[in-house]
């Protein structure tokens, strides 16, 4: 298996990752997973697409994480290992489709508007 490389995004976080054949490594900015989410909370999410398809062991990645905040980055790497596996091997896409790793979380921050204090919050307003 030659390298595989996938994108996945959430809020303002992207995930560039490369995975090639290995010994279930992960490498974050070059910083081990373990140094750069300390959260075993988060490690796990990180892990969930590789534990769904019993392949923790298999593959080593290198993760290059920009933006957002930690749990964005998080999620948005989550998306990006989905993708790569169904890159890798497109039958296991059913499998990872039912847990919802490879829907897109569109959600992220409303924009501020003029005039307004907030994005949604106006203005204390009275009449007298």
């Amino acid at each position: 298996m030659e390298m595989v490389n996938a994108l996945g995004r959430r809020k303002s976080a992207v995930a560039r990752i490369y995975v090639t054949e290995g010994t279930g490594k992960i490498t974050i900015n070059k910083k081990d997973l373990q140094d750069y989410f300390p959260s075993s909370i988060l490690q796990y999410v990180v892990k969930q697409p590789l534990m769904t398809l019993d392949v923790v062991e298999k593959y080593d990645i290198k993760v290059n994480l920009d933006g957002g905040g930690f749990t964005g980055q998080s999620q948005a790497l989550r998306l990006a290992i989905a993708r790569a596996l169904v890159k890798i091997n497109p039958e296991d896409k059913k499998a990872l489709r039912a847990e919802g790793f490879m829907t897109r979380d569109a959600r992220s921050v409303e924009r501020k508007k003029p005039g307004q204090p907030k994005a949604r919050r106006r203005f204390q307003f009275s009449k007298r």
